[in-house]
C-alpha cells in the first residue's frame, strides 16, 4: 500500500516546474522520476534578502559552482541568469545532431547575439560572436567538443601567477579536476570498426557529473579521417587527454550514453540535484551592476555587497545582498562586461562611459583571445552519405537516436613543425616572431594606454612563443565537418593567436552591447599560421582513402592559390571558433591582471570571477573542459575560504539538507544519496515500484 507521505510526494510534485530527469537514471524510468524532482526555481518576489554566494551567471561554470557550493548545507546559493530555462525547446538542445540542422546559436532569447566592432584586419568586416544566453549557457547550445589542453599549456598559465599561488594551476592539480568533473564512457565495438580511435581509459573520470563519451553511430566516411591524417604525415594520438594532444583522433563528445542526449552544465550539475533548500536558481533575470559597500575593509579593499538586476530594460532595480561573497560566472564576454559597468576597470574606459569609478583596473576587458577557423569544401562523389545526406532522407537511420547523437570529431592538432613542413622552417619562423623588432611593433598595438597591461601582453607573448610554441603544442586544429548535405568540409583553425584585442564599454547600462574586439589578424603571425593550416587542409583533402570519396575543391578554389592569395581569402573569410577567452586575465596586478591566483578580483575582498574569460593564454582545445575543471578548483577555493572544513569536496560531502530554508523555498524530498545527487538507479526503482500504478496513472 502507498503510504500518505509517498503519495502526498508525487501530488506535490505535479504542481512544480516540470524537471528535467538524472542522466544516471534508466531512461524508462525517466518521466515517472520527472514527478519526483522539483527544482530550486524561484521568481524574483520569492527571493530571500541575502544569501551566501550571489553567482551572476548561470551557464556552464555558474552551475558547477551553484551544485559544489551548494553542498554544503550550512550556506546559502543563489544563481541568476538573464536568459530563458530552455525547457521550451529542451528536444532541441538534449538531441546532439540539431546543433546543426537546429542550432539555437544566433537566435534570441537563446543567444546573447553578439558581434565584433568592425576589424580593421579582416576587410572591415562586423563579425558574429556567438554565446550561450540559457540555463547552461554555450554548453546547453555548442558543439559539445571535449578536448583537454596540454600540459605545456597549463604550465605556462601557471607560470605567469606568482611564484608562491602557482601551484594550484599547474598541470597535476588542473588533470585532476578534469577528472573530477567527468564520467567516461568508451566507444561501442561498432563505432571503434568504422572509426579507429584510440583512448586510454585510466586519463578519463569514472565519477563525475558531466558524461562523456564518442557517438553511438560513426558515418562511413569517417573511417577515412586517420588514414588520410597519416597518408598527410599527420600521427595518431594514442591518448590526447592525459597533456599531450598533438595528432589526429576523434574527439569526446558530452554526451550521456544511456539514451544519446547531450550532457551540459544544466543536465549534468543542475537537474539531478536534489531539492536542495539552500540553492536557489532565478533565470530571465539580468544583473544590472555588483554593488559596493561605502566603506573598504581593514586592508583597503572594496567589499561586494551584493547585485541589482531586473527582469528585462526599463523594469524595476531590484536587489538582493551577498553574507558572504559575489561570483561573476558570465564569460568571456558577460563577466568583463559586468565589471566594467559596476566601476571596475580601466579610469579612461569607465569615465567615457560615465560609470563612477569602485576599483581602478586597467587589465578589465584586455587580453581579449578568440580562435579564428575556415573551411576548405569539397563535393563528394555521388553515392557518398554525409550526415546532412542522411538527415535530409527522413530514413528510418536518420530518425533513430544514435544517429542523432552523431556530431562532428574527427580532429588533429598540428604543430609547427608539421604546419611549416620541418623543424628547420620553423624555427626561422619562431625567430622572427620572437625578434626585438617584432615584439617592439606587437606590443604597441596593444589597445591599453596601461603600462601594466602591455607588461602582461609582454609576458603572455613570450610564454606563448618561448613556451607553449617551441614546446611543439598544436598551433592550428584541422576538423572533420561532415553535416553538410552535400559535401565535406575540412577545416583550419587557429590555435595561438598573438593578436589579442579587448572588450570595452560606451554606455553605463549593462543592457547596451559591450565592444568587441578581437583585433582579429593585427599580429601578422596569426594569418600566416592559418595560411599554413589552409594548405595542409588542403593537403588531407588531396590524400587518400579520403580523396576517393571527394570531388574537386571548390571553396576557396583552384583561384586562390599563392600565399598571398589565401591570405586575402581568409581576411574576408576567417570567422570565430567559438573560443573567447581572457578580459579578466589571471595575471599579477603589476602585470595588469584582474584576479589572483584565487580568483579573487584585484582591490575587492569578496568579488571573485569563474569563467574563460580568467585564462591569460590560448588553449589548443576547445575551452568546455578547462571551463568545467576550472569551476571545479574554484568551489574548493570558495568553500575553504569561506568556512574551512574536512567536508568541503563533492566526495565528502553528506548535503543533508538540514539547513533553515531561505524565504520562498519549499523543501519536498531529502537528499538520501550522500554525494550531493538525486536518488540512484536503484534507489529509483525502490521508489518507482513502490508508487507504481499511481505513477501511471499520473502519466
Amino acid at each position: 500500500m502507498v503510504s500518505l507521505d509517498l503519495l502526498t510526494l508525487c501530488l506535490v510534485s505535479l504542481s512544480l516546474v516540470n524537471a528535467s530527469p538524472a542522466h544516471d537514471i534508466p531512461p524508462h524510468h525517466y518521466d515517472a522520476l520527472k514527478l519526483l524532482q522539483p527544482r530550486n526555481y524561484i521568481s524574483p518576489s520569492q527571493r530571500s534578502q541575502s544569501y551566501d554566494y550571489i553567482i551572476a551567471g548561470g551557464g556552464l561554470a555558474g552551475l558547477v559552482l551553484a551544485s559544489r557550493l551548494s553542498e554544503d548545507p550550512s550556506v546559502t546559493v543563489l544563481v541568476l541568469e538573464a536568459g530563458p530555462s530552455g525547457d521550451d525547446r529542451k528536444a532541441d538542445i538534449d538531441t546532439p545532431s540539431t546543433t546543426y540542422f537546429n542550432s539555437l546559436l544566433g537566435k534570441a532569447p537563446y543567444d546573447w547575439v553578439y558581434s565584433t566592432v568592425a576589424q580593421k584586419n579582416a576587410n572591415g568586416r562586423v563579425m558574429s560572436q556567438p554565446r550561450g544566453r540559457v540555463l547552461g549557457g554555450s554548453s546547453t547550445v555548442n558543439g559539445m567538443y571535449y578536448v583537454r589542453p596540454s600540459k605545456t599549456e597549463v604550465d605556462a598559465w601557471s607560470s605567469l601567477i606568482s611564484p608562491n599561488s602557482a601551484s594550484s594551476w599547474s598541470w597535476d592539480p588542473f588533470f585532476d579536476a578534469l577528472k573530477a568533473t567527468e564520467t567516461f564512457t568508451p566507444p561501442s565495438d561498432d563505432v571503434v570498426a568504422v572509426a579507429g580511435m584510440k583512448w586510454d581509459a585510466s586519463s578519463h573520470g569514472t565519477s563525475g557529473r558531466l558524461r562523456t563519451t564518442y557517438p553511438g553511430y560513426m558515418l562511413p566516411l569517417s573511417s577515412a579521417w586517420l588514414p588520410s591524417l597519416s597518408a598527410a604525415g599527420i600521427s595518431t594520438s594514442s591518448n590526447s587527454y592525459a597533456g599531450t594532444n598533438v595528432g589526429g583522433m576523434f574527439a569526446l563528445s558530452t554526451i550521456n550514453p544511456s539514451n544519446w542526449t547531450r550532457s551540459y552544465a544544466r543536465s549534468a550539475f543542475l537537474d539531478p540535484l536534489p531539492p536542495r533548500k539552500n540553492l536557489h536558481v532565478m533565470f530571465g533575470v539580468t544583473v544590472e551592476r555588483v554593488t559596493f559597500n561605502s566603506t573598504a575593509d581593514a586592508n583597503g579593499n572594496k567589499v561586494a555587497s551584493g547585485v541589482q538586476f531586473s527582469t528585462e530594460q526599463g523594469a524595476q532595480v531590484q536587489s538582493v545582498s551577498a553574507n558572504k561573497e559575489v561570483v561573476l560566472a558570465g564569460g568571456a564576454m558577460g563577466t568583463p562586461h559586468l565589471l566594467l559597468v559596476s566601476g571596475v576597470g580601466p579610469k579612461d574606459v569607465l569615465s567615457s562611459a560615465g560609470v563612477n569609478m569602485n576599483v581602478e583596473l586597467g587589465g578589465v576587458g584586455q587580453h581579449f583571445m578568440d580562435h579564428l577557423a575556415v573551411g576548405v569544401f569539397f563535393p563528394v562523389n555521388q553515392g557518398v552519405d554525409t550526415q546532412g545526406s542522411i538527415h535530409a532522407s527522413g530514413n528510418a537511420l536518420s530518425k533513430t537516436p544514435e544517429f542523432n547523437s552523431f556530431i562532428n570529431s574527427g580532429v588533429a592538432y598540428v604543430n609547427g613543425s608539421a604546419l611549416f613542413g620541418s623543424d628547420e622552417n620553423f624555427q626561422t619562423f619562431l625567430s622572427g616572431i620572437t625578434s626585438d623588432s617584432t615584439k617592439s611593433t606587437a606590443l604597441s598595438s596593444v589597445p591599453s594606454t596601461y603600462d601594466e597591461v602591455k607588461q602582461g601582453y609582454e609576458a603572455i607573448y613570450d610564454a606563448t612563443t618561448g613556451t607553449i610554441m617551441k614546446d611543439g603544442v598544436g598551433l592550428v586544429e584541422i576538423l572533420l565537418s561532415v553535416n553538410a548535405g552535400n559535401g565535406v568540409a575540412i577545416q583550419a583553425a587557429l590555435q595561438q593567436p598573438l593578436s589579442h584585442g579587448r572588450l570595452y564599454i560606451n554606455s553605463a547600462s549593462v543592457y547596451d552591447k559591450p565592444l568587441i574586439d578581437p583585433q582579429y589578424f593585427t599580429h601578422p603571425a596569426d594569418i600566416t599560421i592559418l595560411r599554413q593550416g589552409v594548405k595542409l587542409a588542403r593537403a588531407i583533402g588531396g590524400s587518400a582513402p579520403l580523396s576517393n570519396s571527394l570531388q574537386a575543391e571548390t571553396t576557396p578554389g583552384p583561384d586562390v592559390s599563392s600565399d598571398a592569395d589565401i591570405e586575402d581569402w581568409l581576411r574576408q573569410n576567417a570567422n570565430t571558433e567559438y573560443h573567447p577567452c581572457g578580459g579578466a586575465a589571471m595575471l599579477p596586478k603589476e602585470k595588469g591582471g584582474v584576479v589572483d591566483a584565487d580568483l579573487k578580483v584585484y582591490g575587492t575582498s569578496n568579488l571573485r570571477v569563474v569563467d574563460s574569460s580568467v585564462f591569460p593564454v590560448s588553449f589548443s582545445a576547445h575551452l568546455m573542459a578547462p571551463t568545467y575543471a576550472l569551476a571545479y578548483k574554484a568551489a574548493d577555493i570558495i568553500l575553504a575560504a569561506g568556512k574551512p572544513q574536512t567536508s568541503s569536496s563533492s566526495s565528502a560531502s553528506s548535503a543533508s539538507n538540514t539547513g533553515t530554508a531561505p524565504a520562498g523555498q519549499t523543501n519536498n524530498v531529502q537528499n538520501q544519496s550522500g554525494a550531493g545527487r538525486t536518488v540512484g538507479v536503484a534507489g529509483a526503482g525502490a521508489v518507482l515500484a513502490a508508487v507504481g500504478g499511481l505513477v501511471g496513472l499520473l502519466l
